[in-house]
């Protein structure tokens, strides 16, 4: 594989970078993305491909299941919150997509485990960022087969991913001086379908 990809650099080498030169010499001096997208780490999910942009358009943020861990000060979650707060604060740009995805494992671990049950794994430490998502699911009477949950789960962890983006202070004030939108889309890997879910009106979201 390792072969693969250094054919595959020299072919980038040789062509892209030759072509784009005077572009991505501009970019190693200054990056200017006006899109963070949060999105997962899955290898079937690359967001420059999924929407055709070229290097610098897009701040890409990747953890697993595409989750944006609520605002804290003890470090737990400071990967994905250092990335968010150098893209807002930084960058200053101006949409934060949450792009979730059909068939994630990250949740398909969140649904087959109780979030409650103290584990030592780091999957399920961080998959416990989506436990709310997962309780709303479990409560609905119309999902009955563990394939409607998890895609539900999907999109539900998506929302809550939203909600957790406006309990940081950068992100909320941003958000409500209309500097900032918060987008949230689902990927069909089957079907290549983009869904834009329904998002939360933020003026409704807590400001503490």
């Amino acid at each position: 594989m390792t072969r693969k990809l250094i054919a595959g650099y020299r072919r980038f080498r040789s062509g892209y970078f030759q072509r784009n030169r005077k572009r991505l010499e501009e970019l190693a001096l200054k990056q200017a993305p006006k899109v963070a997208m949060v999105c997962c780490c899955d290898a079937r999910v690359d967001p420059t491909i999924l929407f055709d942009v070229e290097p610098g358009e897009i701040f890409v943020i990747r953890n697993v299941a595409n989750l944006v861990p609520p605002f804290e000060t003890e470090g737990h979650y400071h990967g994905t919150s250092a990335a968010l707060e150098f893209a807002v604060t930084g960058l200053k740009v101006k949409q934060i997509v949450v792009l979730g995805h059909a068939n994630c494992g990250g949740i398909q671990v969140l649904m087959e485990n109780d979030a409650s049950v103290k584990s030592y794994g780091f999957v399920d430490s961080w998959m416990r960022i989506a436990a709310p998502a997962r309780e709303e699911v479990l409560t609905r009477s119309d999902l009955d087969t563990p394939e409607l949950r998890a895609v539900a789960c999907e999109k539900a962890a998506v929302q809550h991913s939203l909600r957790n983006l406006m309990s940081y202070p950068w992100v909320r004030s941003q958000v409500r001086n209309g500097d900032l939108n918060l987008i949230a889309w689902y990927y069909d890997l089957r079907s290549g379908e983009i869904a834009h879910l329904e998002e939360i009106d933020s003026s409704t979201l807590s400001t503490a």
